[in-house]
């Protein structure tokens, strides 16, 4: 694995500064949230760029596009983590974050995709200085990466094309079924695995910004088009439920 570069290395990297230029104008940002919720981002003639851009004012410019007919206030929160994650100012940008999600997580974990809220927890656990705050966050990022892990696995693999084994759902609800390393399929209709699992996140979700990310991020994952939501479709025991 590559290795993460040193202080030193990071310090003495132009590419670390050349990626921040002109970062001074975008940290001088409104925060009139009540304004920012009412104005939609405007359309526009210029085209979109896929992948990143050294130059902080194409990125940000291109950041926009993907706003456009959204709340300017989801923008800023892009623009905040753009900062965060291009070392500008860090501390002082990381509290402007911190001072949106305390004034506006209902509106926030409503209208956020899952991308800006997986990127809002590794934000969090990247830089608060509560170990426990960026624990939290470590369990939504790593719900959400590991479904992602799995849906592009199963995408490149072609099991969207395969129907649903009769079969092989009875064949799980027999006797456990081992698959790798002491690692059992789930009995699937009736399984309290992901149920007891729930139970012992519902108290991390209680717990601050994080937490409420978190169950943004877990609440999406059951809704959308995922393992979680494929065996709940399957699933039949109410008191074993997770969702």
């Amino acid at each position: 694995m590559v290795r993460k570069k040193s202080k030193l290395e990071a310090l003495l990297s132009f590419n670390r500064y050349r990626k921040r230029w002109g970062a001074a104008k975008y940290a001088k940002l409104d925060q009139d949230y009540a304004g920012m919720k009412q104005r939609l981002i405007e359309d526009s003639d210029r085209e979109h760029r896929s992948g990143k851009q050294k130059s902080l004012d194409d990125h940000m410019a291109n950041l926009r596009l993907e706003f456009k007919g959204q709340p300017e206030l989801l923008f800023y929160h892009a623009q905040l983590i753009v900062l965060m994650r291009r070392e500008y100012n860090v501390r002082e940008t990381y509290q402007q974050f911190k001072t949106l999600w305390e004034n506006e997580a209902p509106f926030l974990t409503a209208h956020l995709d899952l991308r800006w809220l997986i990127s809002a927890s590794d934000s969090i656990a990247d830089l608060d200085e509560d170990l426990t705050a960026r624990a939290i966050a470590m369990i939504g990022s790593s719900l959400a990466n590991t479904i992602k892990v799995y849906e592009t696995d199963r995408f490149i693999h072609g099991g969207d094309e395969r129907p649903v084994s009769q079969d092989a759902i009875e064949q799980t609800q027999g006797a456990p079924m081992h698959r790798f390393n002491g690692m059992y399929l789930f009995k699937v209709g009736t399984d309290d695995t992901l149920r007891n699992m729930r139970w012992r996140l519902d108290p991390f979700f209680k717990q601050g910004i994080a937490g409420e990310i978190a169950k943004a991020i877990y609440d999406r994952l059951q809704e959308n088009d995922t393992a979680f939501s494929r065996l709940r479709a399957l699933h039949h025991r109410d008191r074993s439920g997770w969702w």
